[in-house]
């Protein structure tokens, strides 16, 4: 069972008896269908429609997680008491609590009222987090970033910067991350819009070369344009944000598509159910 003690996280602890329903009317997130024990990624947008924070939410006792960058988390909390008005909610840090993420876990056994189902990759992974506790022996933390490529599970700020993305840019949508069913949250006519006209010409992409791929902030080019950014790394996969247009017209004209000087194959993650889009000569 892989296991990993992740470093650069901080928690905020949101509690009070207007909690949910004052995250609900803010994040990208539909808090009603959080089950206990799960745990789905949101974001905070700005009225443009773009992720100033990322993180994930999970329920704890009477209260909800925010599990977040531990450089953001404060300032989270500074754009959170902006919204809090007269709601009856306490926000609160702690960054000094263990964030663990366990994956392939067969038995179960091991879990606590603290371990929390990562529901951005598939069930059968059984891929979890537990919050608090003692230090555990730790994987590679290679081993934790091959997963996310494996599945286009992107974060920040390697993945793609804050404050510069939409959430179709980074497949939010694909993984429950923002609903549009729930009603009005920050930055919902945007993203709303792009959902219903199918304006997302952004997205996250598995990467796979030859050999070892370059380093984290290459760009991905195709017919002497840069089409994209490579993001995490992990051996010869890893992600990268890119013009899904342009990587089709690469792909239909047969022009090679470049990580720096090394040929490359882009692929929708197999989970994901966005399609490239149409040439102008199959519309």
């Amino acid at each position: 069972m892989p296991r990993l003690t992740l470093s650069g996280r901080a928690i905020l602890n949101v509690a009070g008896e207007d909690a949910e329903d004052f995250l609900q009317n803010l994040i990208t997130t539909d808090l009603d269908t959080l089950d206990d024990g799960d745990l789905k990624p949101g974001a905070l947008l700005n009225p443009q429609g773009k992720i100033l924070f990322e993180f994930l939410v999970s329920r704890n006792g009477g209260g909800l997680r925010l599990d977040t960058l531990q450089t953001c988390a404060d300032d989270l909390l500074k754009r959170l008491t902006v919204y809090k008005l007269r709601a009856k909610v306490q926000i609160a840090v702690d960054s000094e609590s263990l964030v663990q993420v366990f994956w392939q876990n067969e038995s179960g056994a091991s879990e606590t009222d603290s371990t929390v189902h990562d529901r951005r990759f598939p069930s059968a992974l059984s891929v979890t987090r537990r919050y608090g506790g003692v230090s555990v022996v730790d994987e590679d933390e290679t081993a934790w970033t091959a997963l996310r490529i494996a599945h286009g599970v992107a974060e920040a700020p390697v993945d793609y910067a804050l404050g510069d993305a939409f959430p179709h840019d980074i497949n939010l949508d694909q993984i429950g991350g923002v609903s549009f069913r729930k009603g009005c949250f920050v930055g919902q006519e945007v993203v709303s819009r792009m959902q219903h006209r199918g304006t997302a010409r952004r997205r996250i992409l598995i990467v796979t070369g030859a050999s070892v791929l370059p380093a984290t902030g290459t760009a991905i080019t195709a017919k002497e344009r840069e089409i994209g950014t490579l993001g995490s790394v992990a051996g010869s996969s890893g992600l990268a944000l890119v013009r899904i247009d342009r990587v089709k017209d690469a792909m239909d004209s047969g022009a090679p598509i470049l990580a720096g000087d090394m040929p490359v194959h882009l692929a929708i993650p197999s989970e994901h159910r966005f399609t490239f889009p149409e040439t102008k000569q199959e519309a």
